[in-house]
């Protein structure tokens, strides 16, 4: 019995140790790395190889797309001052969702999901607002879940933990660097 075609958009290696297990009964699951966001590039390098490294765990497909900061900034210009969680996290979540979408089509996928909203930094209602958004504008589906249920955000830190793999401290855009660091 063929399984639906998954494109899971995966934003860390830590976000990507638990959800990929709750999708593979179900879904034929491929990790799609798309974190333009990422600030500096040598974070982004690193969450990359985390997302990587469960993605082979798994031993699932890993596509990485184009890293495009300043296209990021482009769709988040005048957000900086924005709280965490309020708009510019929004057009954040769009930009990348948006991406990953356009791969799906593309590539022939029948269902998009985001490792997202296992982190208690995203709101998971902002999340699925985008990708329900986004599923009717690209005629693919979205499988829009609070990864956080049945302590998923704890389980996903203590697998990444094992696993040892890099581990963040702050959301990832400069925005949120600039916070966590108090300049």
């Amino acid at each position: 019995m063929n399984r639906p075609k998954l494109l899971l958009h995966a934003c860390c290696g830590v976000c990507s140790s638990y959800v990929p297990e709750l999708l593979i009964p179900e879904f034929e699951v491929c990790v799609y790395y798309e974190n333009s966001n990422i600030y500096p590039q040598e974070e982004y390098f690193k969450r990359r190889e985390a997302a990587r490294t469960m993605a082979e765990g798994f031993g699932l497909p890993f596509i990485e797309a184009e890293y495009s900061p300043d296209a990021w900034d482009e769709a988040t210009l005048g957000h900086a001052e924005d709280a965490e969680r309020g708009p510019r996290c929004k057009l954040c979540i769009n930009f990348r969702l948006d991406r990953t979408f356009a791969f799906a089509r593309q590539e022939g996928f029948d269902w998009v999901a985001t490792t997202l909203s296992v982190s208690r930094r995203k709101s998971v209602d902002q999340i699925n607002e985008v990708g329900a958004l986004l599923a009717k504008n690209y005629g693919v589906s979205f499988l829009g879940r609070d990864w956080k249920k049945k302590n998923g955000e704890n389980i996903s830190q203590e697998r990444a933990k094992d696993a040892g793999i890099y581990r963040q401290d702050y959301c990832g855009c400069k925005y949120s660097l600039k916070k966590r660091i108090g300049e």
